[in-house]
This record gives structure tokens, C-alpha cells and sequence, in this order.
């Protein structure tokens, strides 16, 4: 596969991007805001001047837009890459959108002879800038293998799940261990400062038992710094429980602490903090206890 197209320089995808081009990738790239396709330009890459005209320039296209309506604009739209598509190219989508709406996008894919590979990642800003992205993938095995040595460039752990829609399914899976495990670390931390604790202390101790984690180790000192620049905003982790909620109440599925936690967020939003961190999670029980960390 020579050429590869990439859709969405974001917070997510302009990381991924460049670690592509730095690893001697042959990419086109095509971003809404044009301004953001400039560095990657002048690392090497070639900018395209819509997306249906970077999929006829490319083999393997990958996307990572914000929402499911996004992926259904720069797929299906009036320049979309549905228009522009070669029997053969292989669409990965790394966006965290709707199942069902996936197994949509990926018809209309196949009717064309492409084929769509559901690649949602989870690592934050830090994984795509580091090349240690987790990779959950739906779809065929085939074109999962062929285009690992692509996804090599910025993942670490890539993981073939099943059928389409499986990957997107998966990223919903990742998704309420992630904010539930933020409300835990956020709980803990109050009760931790309320006891008077030493909260880097507190942390240190505990990261190395059973309560250790990845958001207790790398989203709890954050907290407890009050630094909220994003890896993950607020605004995205609602959009992704709300896929999530949507899909568990198809499933018959009580998803209580996936609810509890989208209406913290929720208050979060309304006071103007949907930019911020999905960590300031732990700002929504600073408001309920009257302690701040």
C-alpha cells in the first residue's frame, strides 16, 4: 500500500498524523481547518483539496473526526470520500461514533469495493503524540493485517475484535471503565484531602497495589496540580458516553454509573468547563463536598 491519506489533524488525529510522516509514511492529509494541515505539509506531507479528492490519491484512508455526523460528512458529503473512493482502499475509521451507525458507513463503503475497518484509540493526546495509542478494531482480519505496519506508527497495543462494529463497541467498553475509574480517583482524592493526607503520598502508595491505574497515575496528579489541560476533554467524553448510554439502553443494559457520571459532567458544562480535561471530573464533587484539592 503506497500512498496514505489521513482526515482530522485534531487534538488526536495531528499527533497520529505526524507520526506517519516522521516515520517515512507516504501521506495525504485534509483537515476542515486548512490552518492545521500546514506543519504537516512542511514535514512532507502533501495536502489534499477535499476529502473525495484525497481518496483518489490514496490507498488506505484514515479518519478522526469528532462525532458520528462528522464521519457521515467527510464519508458520505458533497465532497466526501465516498465520491472519490478505489475498489480495493481501505477506510479506517479511528473516530468514536455510533455501532450502527458504522455498519451504515461501512455498506455503503463496500458497494464501492472499499472495505471499513471501526479502529476507535484510546490513549489520549499524550498516546497519539508518543506512538502508544490502543487500537480496538472491527472488521475483516485481512485488511487488519494489512494495514498494521501502518497502525504500528502511533499504536502500541492493536487488538482485532471481531466483526464490524465490534472496534466501536469495544471503544464504548473502554469508555465507562475510563470515567468510572475517574470517579474513583476523583472520590478518592476528596476523602484523601478531607483526611488531611499527603495527596502525591497517597498516590505513590497506592498506584502499586490493587488500586493502581492508568488514570489514578497519570490523571491524579493532574488533579491534584489543578492543571486541566486536556488529553480528553469534558466535551468529548459526553459525546462518547451519550454514544454509550444510547447503545446500553438498545442492549437492556443499567448502565447507573455511566449515567451518574454524565450528569456530573453535565454540571461541569453548564458552568462553561467543557473544554477542559475529562479529570476536572473531580471538580463536579469538589461543588457537592465543599473541599478542594
Amino acid at each position: 500500500m503506497d500512498s496514505i491519506g489521513y482526515i482530522g489533524l485534531g487534538i488526536m488525529g495531528g499527533g497520529m498524523a505526524r507520526n506517519l510522516v516522521a516515520k517515512g509514511f507516504d501521506l495525504v492529509v485534509w483537515n476542515r481547518t486548512p490552518e492545521k494541515m500546514a506543519p504537516l505539509v512542511e514535514a512532507g506531507a502533501a495536502a489534499a483539496s477535499s476529502p473525495a479528492d484525497l481518496a483518489g490519491r490514496c490507498d488506505v484512508i484514515l479518519i478522526c473526526v469528532s462525532d458520528t455526523a462528522d464521519v457521515e460528512e467527510v464519508v458520505l458529503g458533497e465532497q466526501g470520500v465516498i465520491h472519490g473512493l478505489r475498489p480495493g482502499t481501505v477506510v479506517v475509521d479511528h473516530s468514536t461514533i455510533s455501532p450502527k451507525a458504522t455498519l451504515a458507513l461501512a455498506s455503503e463503503v463496500a458497494e464501492r469495493g472499499g472495505i471499513w475497518l471501526d479502529a476507535p484509540v484510546s490513549g489520549g493526546s499524550e498516546g497519539a503524540e508518543r506512538g502508544t495509542l490502543a487500537i480496538m478494531i472491527g472488521g475483516d482480519p485481512d485488511a487488519v493485517a494489512a494495514v498494521r505496519p501502518i497502525l504500528e506508527a502511533y499504536g502500541t497495543s492493536i487488538n482485532h475484535v471481531g466483526p464490524t462494529g465490534s472496534g466501536q463497541q469495544t471503544k464504548l467498553v473502554n469508555q465507562i471503565l475510563v470515567v468510572i475509574n475517574g470517579y474513583a480517583v476523583s472520590e478518592a482524592l476528596i476523602f484523601a484531602k478531607a483526611a488531611g493526607l499527603d495527596l502525591d503520598r497517597v498516590v505513590e502508595a497506592v498506584a502499586g497495589g490493587a488500586a493502581g491505574s492508568w488514570m489514578l497515575s497519570h490523571r491524579g496528579p493532574q488533579m491534584i496540580e489543578r492543571d486541566w489541560r486536556p488529553g480528553f476533554t469534558i466535551d468529548l467524553q459526553q459525546k462518547d458516553l451519550r454514544l454509550a448510554l444510547e447503545t446500553a439502553d438498545e442492549l437492556g443494559v443499567p448502565a447507573v454509573g455511566t449515567g451518574y457520571v454524565f450528569q456530573l459532567y453535565r454540571s461541569l458544562q453548564a458552568k462553561g468547563l467543557g473544554g477542559e480535561g475529562n479529570h476536572a471530573l473531580v471538580k463536579a464533587l469538589e461543588a457537592l463536598s465543599g473541599i478542594e484539592l
